[in-house]
């Protein structure tokens, strides 16, 4: 498998180290558009690989997309990053044009691709590539549920004091600080439900805490995290691989599911070899599906600035 990562920057170079390190693809391209920058990261990457036990072959292009050609898997982390006090609806007017750009190059070059879009604000820049690009909805997915449920697990097992692979827990909704939806009512562990063991001021808590997880982050780090969104994307990614169909919340477009049309937002999809295999609906509570309701009229608010560029 062929995988391309445009964007060398943090988040980019963390999603090459994570797919080269599991071994699972052939060859991973980083693309960038500064000048030497995705050669310079694709060869420390490489020099890694005699210490880190991989055979994938990492390499760097300024902004050449033909060398992307044969793509399987396409990556979109290029953009602005958020800063301090920034949010990602603000980021929009900046990474649209971006994203639109790349994700066309992209298509150019392979045109039986599968986009995982990173970008923020990430359900809108998902959105905008799917209408800038028409391809099949399972080839374009938005990374940030993925992420947003690993940050979810993280707190559920500080709020435990157990391992994080004790915990099951998912987040759908927005990717944003108002607009995630964490399940905390069917999260468990070892398939206990988690308010056997938590207090309810715990659990909003720990709600909370995960719904501002990436702002509090950029507060620490004065921009925004890498490791962990770069490992999500890895498991995407491998999951495409490997056809594994093992189901992720991505943020995808919706056709009447969860009675939500022509909208990105994050839902639990299972992934296999053709991108999005299956959009799973799963039941909730009155009280979660207001809460998604919220969420995705904040994701039209959002898209509704994407008119400039569409």
């Amino acid at each position: 498998m062929k995988v391309t990562v445009v964007g060398a920057g943090a988040v980019g170079a963390s999603c090459a180290e994570y797919i080269a390190i599991k071994n699972f693809a052939s060859e991973v391209v980083l693309v960038d558009i500064k000048e030497g920058f995705a050669e310079g990261k694709a060869m420390d990457l490489m020099q890694t690989a005699s210490l880190n036990g991989f055979d994938t072959k990492i390499t760097g292009s300024t902004n050449d997309y033909s060398k992307t050609a044969g793509s399987d898997v396409a990556v979109i982390t290029s953009g602005i990053p958020r800063k301090p006090g920034m949010t990602r609806e603000e980021l929009i007017g900046i990474n649209a044009g971006i994203v639109k750009s790349v994700s066309e190059n992209l298509i150019k070059e392979s045109p039986n691709v599968i986009i995982i879009v990173v970008s923020n604000p990430m359900d809108t820049m998902t959105y905008l590539v799917h209408k800038a690009t028409g391809l099949p909805k399972n080839r374009i997915i938005g990374m940030g549920g993925a992420l947003d449920s690993a940050r979810f697990k993280y707190r559920l097992s500080e709020a435990l004091d157990c391992p994080a692979s004790d915990v099951e827990g998912m987040v759908i909704g927005g990717h944003s600080d108002t607009g995630m939806v964490p399940l905390i009512e069917k999260a468990v562990r070892n398939s206990v439900p988690v308010s056997e063991f938590l207090s309810a001021d715990r659990m909003a808590q720990v709600v909370e805490d995960t719904k501002v997880g990436g702002a509090t982050l950029t507060k620490l780090l004065g921009t925004s995290a890498w490791y962990a969104p770069g490992a999500a994307v890895s498991e995407l990614v491998r999951a495409i691989a490997q056809d594994a169909q093992k189901m992720f919340p991505c943020s995808a477009m919706l056709d009447g599911e969860y009675g939500l049309s022509d909208i990105c937002i994050g839902v639990p999809c299972v992934l296999g070899k053709n991108g999005i295999e299956k959009i799973v609906e799963i039941s909730l509570s009155d009280a979660e599906k207001a809460k998604l309701a919220e969420s995705a009229e904040g994701v039209r608010n959002t898209n509704g600035d994407l008119s400039s560029v569409l």
